[in-house]
């Protein structure tokens, strides 16, 4: 999404609200060009990142435990 810096300036909490809650990023332009981009928190440039390093800003967890296996030992045989 991108915003005015005039409209920004009136609706600043809403903007604010919405990209905390959604998570996407929003663009705030003046004369049509980006100023500056309003990121949720944690949220690094994504384009400088690898995909697996890109998959940690999201703030998922890993539901394995330590040592164990987020693959099947069958995808493994598969390999083979």
């Amino acid at each position: 999404m991108d915003i005015s810096v005039t409209e920004f300036k009136h609706r600043c909490l809403e903007v604010i609200r919405r990209v905390e809650k959604s998570g996407k990023p929003v663009a705030i332009t003046r004369r049509g060009k980006v100023v500056v981009r309003l990121n949720p928190s944690g949220a690094i440039a994504s384009d400088s990142l690898k995909p697996w390093e890109q998959l940690r800003s999201f703030g998922g967890r890993l539901l394995a435990k330590p040592g164990e296996s987020v693959l099947r030992n069958e995808d493994f045989e598969a390999l083979r």
